[in-house]
C-alpha cells in the first residue's frame, strides 16, 4: 500500500484505514489482477485527496468511501466498476480533483458515474436543491444504473453513521431518505436495504416508539423461535421425502412495519400476532422452481388451514422489480396467523440483492424483463429535459410504490402499471401518441371514463382520434410519471405556440412605446405582471388573461421600462425581529432565543412540549414548528431541507398545548359520561372538544385535551387505555 497516500495520517488512523481496505477487498470479486490494481489506484487517489478531511465524528473521511465501496460489493453484489466509482464518489465534489482527471485515469464509464454522483454546486437559488440533485442522479439511468446503486450505498452508510450530526440535520436526511430512497430501494428489489432505511429513519423521527417496539421484539425472541420449531415440525418430514434441499428461517418483521401495523389497525404490540414470517428456501434447478414451490405450498395447506385472500403468487407473475416468491398466510398452532414465504435460492438472492442479482441471472443486456421495462419508463420520463425538477421528483415517486395491477391489451399482451393507474395511464403506457389521441377506452367490452381505475385482469382497448389533444384536466386523470410528464410536455408546447402570438402583440405594443423586448425589459414585465416566465407572459397576453393596456402604467426612461414606485410589487413579507411571545411556548431556534422569529406551532402535527421538533421557514407565513414525526415532514424536508433550522423547547416555562386523541371501544349506555368522568374528575383534564359516533356496539370518538407537556399527555393516554371499555387510544398525527 502506497506510503505517499497515507503519509499525512496518524499511525492509529493508518491502521484503521488499512484494516477497512482489507475488509473491502475480501468482499470484492475481481476477474483479474488488472482489476485489483485499478481498485488500489482508486483507493490511493481517494485516500490522498481526502487526507485533510474529517467526518463529523472526527474519523478520517476516507473511511466513508471505503465503506460505501464495501456496501456495493458485499450487500448489493456489484463488481469492480461500482467499487471504483464508490471509492471516488466524493473526490470531484470535495477535493481539487476534476472529472477530466478521473476520465484520464479510469476511462469514460467511471468518469460518467462519478460526475453523476457529484452534487450541484451553488444550487440554493433553485426551488429544491435536493430535487435537482436527484434528477441528475436519476438522469444517469440512461447511461448506467450503477449510479443509483452507488448513491443508495452512500446514503445507507450516511444513515448508519448519522449520530454525530446535529438533530435538525438528522431529521432532514432521514426525511429525504424515507421520501425517496426507501421507496427506490424497494423498487430496485433491495428489500433488506429498504427495511434498514425505514428502521433507521424511524429511529430518528420517532425514537421513543422505535425503542419500545425494539425492546418488546427482543423480549419475545425466544418465544418466536420456539413457535417456528413447533410450526415446522409436521412439515419437515414431508418436504424431506420430496428429496429437495431446503432451509428455513423465521424472520421478525421490521420495527417500522410493526409500527405501521399498530397505527393502521389501532392496536398495541401485544395484539399483533403475525410479527414474523417463516421463509422456506429450496435449492432446485430453475426449470423446476415453480412446480416445487407449489408442491411445498400443498404440504403446508395439508397441515394448516390457509386464508385464501392472502395468497400472493409472485412466482407465476413476478413483481415489476423482479421479485419472485409464493406467499401464503395460514392458521398455525394455537390459532395464530403465520405468513409463509416459499422461494428458491435464486429467488432469494434476487430478493436480497435486487437489481445486481437480476443482472447475474438474466444478463445485463437482457431487455425483455419487467424490471427493464420500468427502467425504460424512467428513461422516457427523463426525455423531457426542460421539465421542472419538482414535477419530475413527484412523478418519479409514483413509479416507486410496490403494489401493481396486471392488465391486458386486446391481443392478450400483459402490461404492468402501479395500483391506482387509470385507463388514460394505460393509453400512455402503450405509446405516447396513443395517449395524446385517446378519446375513450373500452374495458372488458364496456365504455369507461378515461379516469377509470384499472383492476387486475382488465382487458383494454383504446379509441383514438387524430383531432384529440391533451387538456389541463388530464393531469387529474393520471398517476404514472410517464403520462404526467408527457401531458405537461404537450401542454407546454401548446402554450409555447399560442405564446408566439402573444409575443408578437407585445413586441408591436412596445415598438409604439419605442422600447425593445430585451432581457432587462422582460425582467421588469415579468415582475409587473407577476408571472414566472416569458412563456407565461406571452400566453397570458394571447389568451387576454393579461392586458396590454396596463403597459401605460409603466415608466419609460431611455428605452428602459421601470415600475412606478407606487406600483411596485410588494416583496416577501419581512420577518419581524421582535414579536409578542407572552402566549407562545418559549423556544430556541438555531441555539438562539426564538423571539427574534415570527414563529408558530404547526397545526398539521400540533407539537406539545417534550416532542422532538424542528423549525421550518415558510415562504409567506414565518417559521413553523413541526414534530419530527409530522406526517408532512418527509415531503417538506426531502424537497426543501435547506429551510430547516434546529429547534428546542425552553423548559423553564408553563404553557398549555392542545392535543387530539382518537378513541375506539365498546359502546354502551352512559359511555360519554364515563369517559368525561375519567378525564375531568379523575385526571382533571381540560377538554376543548369532544365528538363521538356509535355503531352496533362500537364507538369511535375524538377528544381535544389541554396539556402542559408530553409526559402529561402520555399519562392521559395510558389512563384511558386502562379502562375496560376502551379498545385503543392514539394521538392524532395530523394530515398529510
Amino acid at each position: 500500500m502506497s506510503a505517499v497516500a497515507l503519509a499525512t495520517y496518524k499511525e492509529d488512523e493508518k491502521k484503521e484505514i488499512k484494516s477497512a481496505y482489507r475488509r473491502l477487498m475480501r468482499q470484492v470479486k475481481t476477474k483479474n489482477d488488472e482489476e485489483r490494481k485499478q481498485i488500489r489506484k482508486a483507493f490511493e487517489i481517494s485516500t490522498k485527496a481526502h487526507c485533510e478531511q474529517r467526518r463529523k465524528s472526527g474519523e478520517p473521511y476516507i473511511l466513508h468511501p471505503i465503506e460505501v465501496a464495501r456496501i456495493t460489493a458485499a450487500e448489493m453484489g456489484l463488481g469492480t466498476t461500482a467499487v471504483i466509482s464508490a471509492l471516488l464518489h466524493d473526490v470531484v465534489e470535495d477535493t481539487p480533483i476534476t472529472t477530466a482527471e478521473i476520465r484520464a485515469e479510469f476511462g469514460d464509464k467511471i468518469a460518467m458515474i462519478v460526475d453523476a454522483l457529484t452534487k450541484f454546486d451553488g444550487m440554493y437559488d433553485v426551488e429544491s436543491p435536493q430535487a435537482e440533485t436527484f434528477k441528475k442522479v436519476l438522469g444517469s439511468i440512461a447511461q448506467d444504473v450503477r449510479v443509483v446503486m452507488v448513491k443508495m450505498a452512500d446514503r445507507l452508510h450516511n444513515m448508519r453513521t448519522l449520530g454525530s450530526m446535529p438533530s435538525h440535520k438528522q431529521i432532514k436526511i432521514a426525511s429525504e431518505t424515507a421520501y425517496i430512497y426507501a421507496p427506490l430501494a424497494h423498487r430496485l428489489g433491495l428489500y433488506k436495504i429498504k427495511t434498514e432505511f425505514e428502521d433507521l429513519c424511524m429511529k430518528i423521527t420517532e425514537p421513543d416508539r422505535y425503542r419500545d417496539i425494539e425492546i418488546k421484539l427482543k423480549e419475545t425472541e425466544t418465544q418466536r423461535s420456539r413457535y417456528v420449531t413447533e410450526f415446522m415440525k409436521p412439515l419437515r418430514k414431508s418436504i424431506e421425502e420430496m428429496g429437495v434441499k431446503f432451509r428455513i428461517s423465521g424472520r421478525a418483521k421490521s420495527v417500522f412495519s410493526i409500527s405501521n401495523k399498530m397505527k393502521n389497525k389501532q392496536v398495541e404490540f401485544e395484539q399483533i400476532y403475525d410479527l414474523f414470517a417463516i421463509r422456506i428456501i429450496i435449492d432446485v434447478p430453475k426449470p423446476t422452481e415453480k412446480s416445487t414451490c407449489w408442491q411445498i405450498y400443498s404440504i403446508i395447506t395439508d397441515n394448516y388451514n390457509p386464508i385464501p385472500e392472502r395468497l400472493k403468487d409472485w412466482v407465476s407473475t413476478p413483481k415489476a422489480n423482479g421479485y419472485e416468491s409464493l406467499h401464503t398466510t395460514v392458521v398455525g398452532p394455537r390459532g395464530r396467523f403465520v405468513e409463509v414465504q416459499i422461494r428458491s435460492e435464486r429467488m432469494d438472492e434476487v430478493a436480497e440483492k435486487g437489481l445486481a442479482a437480476h443482472w447475474k441471472y438474466k444478463g445485463v443486456s437482457s431487455s425483455d424483463t419487467i424490471l427493464d421495462r420500468w427502467l425504460n419508463h424512467v428513461r422516457e420520463m427523463l426525455e423531457s429535459a426542460d421539465g421542472d425538477a419538482m414535477d419530475f421528483l413527484n412523478d418519479f415517486r409514483t413509479n416507486l410504490f410496490a403494489e401493481e395491477v396486471y392488465v391486458f391489451t386486446p391481443q392478450g399482451d400483459m402490461r404492468i402499471l402501479p395500483k391506482g393507474a387509470t385507463a388514460l395511464d394505460f393509453a400512455f403506457d402503450i405509446h405516447t401518441e396513443v395517449g395524446y389521441r385517446c378519446m375513450g377506452v373500452r374495458v372488458n367490452e364496456r365504455q369507461v371514463p378515461i379516469s377509470y381505475q384499472l383492476q387486475n385482469g382488465d382487458r383494454l382497448e383504446v379509441i383514438t382520434s387524430k383531432n384529440q389533444k391533451p387538456t389541463e384536466s388530464w393531469l387529474k386523470s393520471v398517476v404514472t410519471g410517464k403520462a404526467k410528464s408527457r401531458i405537461r410536455q404537450a401542454l407546454k408546447e401548446e402554450r409555447k405556440q399560442q405564446g408566439e402570438i402573444g409575443k408578437e402583440y407585445l413586441m408591436r405594443k412596445l415598438k409604439n412605446m419605442k422600447v425593445e423586448l430585451n432581457h432587462d425589459n422582460l425582467e421588469v414585465l415579468l415582475k409587473f405582471y407577476a408571472v414566472q416566465s416569458g412563456i407565461d407572459l406571452y400566453y397570458g397576453i394571447a389568451t387576454e388573461e393579461l392586458s396590454l393596456t396596463k403597459l401605460k402604467e409603466l415608466e419609460v426612461e431611455h428605452g428602459k421600462l421601470a415600475i412606478k414606485k407606487e406600483e411596485r410589487q410588494p416583496g416577501p413579507r419581512p420577518i419581524p425581529k421582535k414579536i409578542d411571545t407572552n402566549k407562545k411556548p418559549k423556544l430556541m431556534i438555531n441555539g438562539e432565543d426564538a423571539s427574534q422569529y415570527a414563529y408558530s406551532l404547526a397545526t398539521c402535527c400540533r407539537p406539545v412540549q417534550g416532542d422532538e421538533i424542528f423549525a421550518y421557514t415558510t415562504t409567506h407565513d414565518g417559521v413553523k414548528i413541526h414534530r419530527n414525526a409530522c406526517p408532512n415532514a418527509k415531503n417538506m424536508l426531502s424537497k426543501y431541507g435547506y429551510r430547516v433550522m434546529k429547534a428546542a423547547w425552553v423548559t423553564s416555562f408553563n404553557t398549555s398545548f392542545v392535543a387530539e386523541l382518537e378513541l375506539t371501544g365498546i359502546d354502551d349506555m352512559g359511555i360519554v359520561q364515563r369517559l368525561t368522568n375519567v378525564l375531568t374528575s379523575q385526571l382533571r383534564v381540560d377538554m376543548r372538544s369532544f365528538s363521538m359516533d356509535g355503531d352496533e356496539g362500537y364507538f369511535k370518538g375524538r377528544i381535544s385535551v389541554v396539556v402542559n407537556n408530553t409526559d402529561q399527555l402520555n399519562f392521559i393516554i395510558k389512563s384511558l387505555r386502562d379502562q375496560d371499555f376502551v379498545s385503543s387510544v392514539i394521538r392524532i398525527e395530523g394530515s398529510e
